[in-house]
């Protein structure tokens, strides 16, 4: 894997995890009975995305090096998901 692969694996595992925290200790205006006029009773009243954003860090970096060093070391590798045959004898 290089570098650049590397990176945008890190980065789609991030925003991945991110979206899964998110709604994680997520307070509404609805939750708090504090609605302010002309807004959803679903929008975040405090949603602590600075927190969110470090936790999402530290798990993706823990995942990325899980599958990282899961396709290093060929573990899995792509002809692992080749179930019709398309790809070309390995030599």
């Amino acid at each position: 894997m290089g570098v650049t692969s590397a990176i945008v694996l890190y980065a789609v595992i991030w925003f991945l995890t991110f979206l899964v925290i998110i709604p994680i200790r997520l307070e509404t205006q609805g939750d708090r009975g504090d609605v302010v006029p002309g807004t959803h009773a679903g929008a975040p009243e405090k949603h602590f995305l600075k927190q969110k954003a470090w936790i999402t860090t530290g798990a993706a970096a823990v995942i990325w090096a899980l599958v990282a060093g899961i396709i290093l070391s060929e573990l899995i590798s792509v002809r692992d998901f080749d179930w019709m045959g398309m790809l070309p004898a390995q030599e």
